[in-house]
């Protein structure tokens, strides 16, 4: 039964007055957004373990939504999708579908594409002639066995078939790559620069489809009227390049850093730019989304005009209108229309043709490259993913009638198929290969151990953020001895990916950068400001700097730093603290960065092959003069002994700083009083196993009258070294709480050095059962890195590498007991051994 779109009404009066909510255009339209939002969600939810990108949940869901599924009830189909809403939803869904075009255009580099080099070019056109040639084959067996797909024109015919099998989709290609961790390797950068060029040319050749196939009648046409639309498209393409790009350069210069504030005027202008370019392409008889995507291009990808842009529009774009499209396309999709077994064959055919043409073409020329047979094979089922550029172009192909119902059922589940293999296949194939590093230097006493003329300290720095930097910089300097400047410095900025598209511009940046690992000069400039302060660092300190970038989630983001730790073979890495002071005395305020960076900390303490050293930083390096060779002494630095492995990796660390003629070493050891050694600690197991509010020991079974050896052994060591150069007090401390806080408290030190106290003297053994704040750092960095006590003085926690002492278990219990006669009996005991005997 016809129906009078213009009877629809916008909104209802109300059940009250007798309306259906479900018969009016807007109140259907929130309903429809509600269920496809809620299920493309929990789907993505669903397929989160298999890693798949989240636009296959997307359009699994609007396949459920629509007749394949769900709308078998008729009655469900009429009411929530019936035929007279589409135009509404597929006229919001193509809003959103344009602005995404335009955030593609800002993501797609030009210059970065015209640097990939010849390897590139020449996988990306082998990766689309075999495909499009194979596309062009099944178009005549699909035209011959599929009902009306020989009323179309040959050619309209044949190059959408060639486009939707050649089509690499760039922006779920690059989410795969963040996903798997492939974004810094050579194979990643070789994809994605293959994805860039294979992205152009499908947007060229889809424009040559969409001006064959005309005004969606799919009959046939003059060709004059083609070679009008070609021609009006490419003078669209030049005056855009030729006009348009030179004023958005402008426009992007006056919205420059420089300036605090960006002028609404030129955010508002330049997303009108989006729709009318989208306007004009439609005029001309390309479809709107060209314009919004060649407007994109202009603009300049350097500076923060780019990121405001994207900072403005990407959540509601991607978030909520995105999967509006997906769905839509879902909703055409009748899985029902595939029938018998000639169909599924058809199916069976065009998803192995797909497959082998992209793949074949790929591993070929890859192999010609002398790439190995592994990464070929790998970069040929990456280039085979599908996903968003394939709907669109299958949804043009529907909308001007070029391909029927089972033909588009046909391509929506081959695009699905090839795009949700691509990870698990890429997983089982390619494994990035780990170069072993079994003779580095795991902790600092191996380089001490060691002829220092030919081992170099390698220290890997994380930041967060520009904050970072300052605190940073002093410490390295501190540590670097100026008799010889035998020190690398690894600066790696670490980068959360998230589900926005936007993550990506960082990874280009990256790229830019220098990725896959290790930045280096190019042009004499580095790209962001992080890199540029170590820059200007490295030319004043005479230090060898190498800056990273690691884009990840955060759940797995300690992957990265433990791998570039191993690769790099360095000695110690320096973590931020996820709380940064700012302000002086009783001022101070902490910014958080986020529990999920406090996460990231515990578990590279945890997984770390090297020492690892976690920086609270209250202002080191802001207030003080950051040392030099020249300078007096401009920072005083307190090292806490208590006995221990990681306490002495503390000392070993205030020996190297004791170094530098700037800065001024103190030493404060921790002693027992006479007769305390009657005082026997032991340690019960937390039976909630909680490691967050208790204190975490190392189960470790190690011999405590060999620790105390080695205690005094590094001792006398140090202080024979250092006498006369460093301050050494030792402190019979009847209460350790008060006196480590009275030393943070005082003022009187720029940064503390204690050791996190994984097997811990009878000292820190009693502080076991506190309240903990920041358990990962041990009782007493944790006494100092806590928000409540008034602490003045930066803090360095460092943990020493030893594989023994990875295993910890919580502890909830500490109880004394005078006679620990059985403890004493093999002198050997760590938390396991101990609670055993409780």
């Amino acid at each position: 039964m016809p129906f009078n779109i213009t009877s629809i009404k916008t909104s209802s009066n109300g059940v009250w007055q007798g309306d259906n909510p479900l018969n009016f255009a807007f109140p259907l339209l929130i309903v429809q957004t509600f269920l496809i939002l809620v299920l493309s969600r929990f789907l993505a939810f669903l397929l989160k373990p298999l890693r798949q990108p989240k636009v296959i949940a997307e359009i699994v869901g609007g396949i459920l939504l629509g007749p394949s599924a769900f709308g078998r009830n008729k009655d469900y189909l009429h009411q929530i999708f019936p035929s007279w809403s589409m135009p509404v939803l597929e006229t919001v869904a193509n809003i959103g579908l344009l602005f995404f075009l335009f955030l593609v255009g800002l993501e797609l580099d030009l210059s970065s594409i015209r640097r990939s080099g010849s390897r590139a070019f020449g996988i990306a056109f082998c990766g689309i002639s075999l495909p499009f040639i194979c596309g062009i084959g099944v178009a005549f067996v699909l035209r011959k066995n599929v009902e009306g797909a020989d009323k179309v024109g040959y050619g309209q015919f044949l190059v959408f078939m060639g486009v939707a099998l050649s089509i690499t989709a760039f922006p779920v290609l690059a989410r795969i790559l963040a996903e798997l961790k492939l974004l810094t390797t050579q194979l990643g950068e070789t994809a994605m620069a293959a994805a860039a060029f294979n992205d152009v040319a499908a947007w060229i050749l889809l424009a040559l489809a969409v001006a064959l196939a005309g005004n969606g009648s799919g009959q046939h046409k003059s060709p004059l009227i083609s070679i009008w639309v070609l021609l009006s498209g490419v003078a669209f393409v030049v005056f855009m390049f030729l006009v348009i790009r030179p004023a958005m350069k402008w426009v992007a210069r006056r919205c420059s850093p420089e300036r605090d504030v960006v002028d609404e005027a030129y955010i508002c202008l330049t997303l009108a730019g989006a729709m009318v370019s989208g306007f004009m392409t439609d005029l001309i008889g390309i479809h709107a989304i060209f314009g919004a995507f060649i407007f994109g291009l202009t603009i300049p990808k350097e500076g923060e005009f780019a990121e405001r842009l994207i900072e403005r529009i990407e959540d509601f774009v991607s978030g909520l209108l995105l999967p509006l499209y997906f769905a839509s396309s879902g909703l055409k999709t009748d899985v029902a229309k595939i029938r018998g077994g000639e169909a599924w064959g058809l199916l069976v055919l065009v998803i192995s043709t797909a497959c082998a043409g992209k793949i074949i073409g790929t591993f070929a020329v890859a192999m010609m490259f002398r790439m190995s047979v592994r990464e070929s094979l790998a970069l040929g089922f990456l280039m085979n993913t599908k996903g968003l550029v394939e709907l669109i172009v299958l949804n043009i192909g529907k909308e001007k009638k070029v391909l029927n119902d089972e033909t588009f059922a046909i391509l929506v589940l081959m695009a699905l198929f090839t795009t949700f293999i691509t990870t698990p296949t890429v997983m089982a194939i390619y494994k990035p290969a780990r170069r072993s590093s079994a003779l580095a230097h795991r902790k600092l006493r191996d380089l001490t151990n060691t002829d220092e003329s030919k081992d170099e300290l390698r220290v890997l720095a994380c930041l967060h953020s520009l904050g970072n930097v300052p605190s940073v910089i002093s410490f390295i300097e501190s540590t670097r001895s100026t008799k010889k400047s035998q020190l690398k410095l690894y600066v790696m900025h670490l980068v959360e990916l998230t589900e926005r598209s936007s993550s990506i511009i960082m990874v280009q940046r990256a790229r830019k950068n220098g990725l896959p690992f290790i930045n280096r000069l190019r042009r004499g400039e580095w790209q962001d400001r992080v890199a540029a302060a170590f820059q200007a660092y490295s030319q004043l300190g005479r230090v060898s700097v190498r800056p990273t970038t690691a884009i990840s989630a955060l759940p797995t983001i300690h992957e990265d730093i433990c791998q570039v730790a191993e690769t790099k073979r360095v000695t110690m890495i320096i973590l931020p603290f996820h709380k940064q002071w700012r302000g002086e005395g009783d001022d101070q305020t902490a910014d958080n960065v986020g529990h999920g960076w406090r996460l990231v900390n515990q578990r590279v303490l945890k997984n770390a092959p090297c020492s690892v050293a976690v920086l609270v930083d209250r202002g080191f390096g802001n207030g003080t003069q950051t040392p030099g060779p020249t300078t007096p002494v401009a920072q005083k630095v307190c090292v806490l002994f208590f006995g221990g492995p990681d306490d002495r990796e503390a000392l070993e660390l205030g020996g190297r700083m004791a170094e530098h003629p700037a800065v001024k070493v103190t030493v404060v050891r921790f002693v027992g009083k006479e007769g305390s050694d009657n005082d026997s600690v032991t340690l019960r197991p937390s039976p909630s196993k909680s490691g967050e509010k208790n204190y975490s020991f190392s189960t470790a079974k190690m011999n405590r009258e060999k620790e105390k050896e080695l205690d005094e052994a590094a001792v006398a060591e140090f202080r024979s070294k250092w006498d006369g150069i460093v301050e050494y007090i030792e402190n019979k401390a009847s209460n350790v709480v008060e006196e480590v806080l009275g030393r943070g408290q005082c003022g009187d030190y720029d940064l503390i050095i204690v050791g996190k106290g994984r097997f811990p003297s009878p000292m820190v053994a009693k502080l076991a059962d506190l309240q903990a704040e920041h358990a990962e750092l041990g009782p007493i960095g944790d006494l100092l890195a806590s928000s409540n006590c008034r602490v003045l003085s930066s803090v360095l926690v460092i943990q020493q590498h030893d594989m023994a002492h990875v295993e910890e278990t919580p502890v909830a219990k500490v109880v004394h007991e005078k006679d620990h006669a059985k403890l004493k009996g093999d002198g050997s005991s760590g938390v396991g051994d101990i609670s055993k005997e409780v």
